[in-house]
């Protein structure tokens, strides 16, 4: 792809945003695409968020268990930007509006208290990196009609990032062992997901090194106070207006996601 079709490609998945309406898969109008223009046309909507005021919080490993590579049809993880507006407070209803198809998955939230900068970052660096953990539910989203993505259409759509939840109670890294910490998922009351962090690419900890070794020869490096989070220990399930999204972690707690109803976002439009 060539500088234009890449500006042209970013700023149609940045309209999808405003407009609130998916649009079609990239590789549909670029067949040849690669990874690294992907990341391209991510990279160009990123910047014109922060040119908005829409600063960069954090960043995400997404496609990090098998479980998702499956269920998105992909075979490696990527990554994406999570920015200040995608941050939301459990138990405080989000607006039915903000997202077009989301889905959401339970993790371990990394919150650093030093810079990690790569390559060559390694378990031990990444270790001494992590201030403390916190249990954490994302709402992925798609701005690709029905879900119909590859790789290169869920890098270039931001990793299919859509929202953070974080939980309150923070954890130090050393008393937990993330490969083996275990999660449910419940929605609405209803047990949908187990899962547990060896799922992620073996130890949560594996993807923080990975997301820094990858994004650091991009000239990136991961910021004291950002959060990253490393990757889904389930599935990822649908999420509809109303509903109520609990995962429990061992050893971290619980967070909640309250997605408002339509009559919710209908009373705030008219107020």
């Amino acid at each position: 792809m060539n500088v234009d079709d890449v500006a042209q490609t970013a700023t149609r998945l940045l309209a999808a945003y405003e407009a609130g309406s998916p649009t079609h898969p990239v590789i549909a109008d670029h067949p040849d695409a690669t990874v690294i223009d992907a990341y391209a046309i991510q990279q160009a909507q990123v910047e014109e968020w922060a040119r908005r005021g829409d600063l960069v919080r954090g960043h995400k490993v997404g496609l990090a268990s098998r479980a998702i590579q499956r269920q998105m049809n992909v075979d490696q993880p990527d990554f994406g930007h999570l920015t200040q507006s995608m941050f939301h407070l459990e138990h405080d209803p989000i607006p039915a509006t903000t997202y077009l198809q989301p889905r959401i998955e339970p993790e371990v939230a990394f919150v650093l208290g030093r810079p990690l900068e790569g390559p060559g970052v390694t378990i031990a660096d990444a270790v001494r990196a992590v201030e403390f953990v916190l249990p954490a539910l994302e709402i992925v989203d798609s701005r690709i009609s029905d879900w119909k993505i590859s790789i290169v259409d869920t890098i270039a759509d931001n990793a299919s990032s859509g929202g953070v939840i974080l939980g309150s109670r923070p954890v130090p890294l050393a008393e937990l062992d993330l490969r083996l910490v275990g999660c449910t998922l419940h929605r609405n009351g209803e047990l949908v997901e187990t899962g547990a962090g060896g799922a992620v690419l073996g130890s949560p900890l594996n993807s923080l090194v990975w997301l820094a070794n990858t994004v650091g020869p991009l000239g990136v490096t991961l910021e004291p106070g950002h959060v990253v989070l490393p990757g889904s220990m389930t599935k990822a399930i649908p999420m509809a207006p109303g509903d109520t999204v609990v995962t429990t972690i061992a050893g971290l707690g619980t967070v909640t996601a309250v997605l408002g109803s339509e009559a919710d976002t209908e009373r705030g439009q008219a107020a």
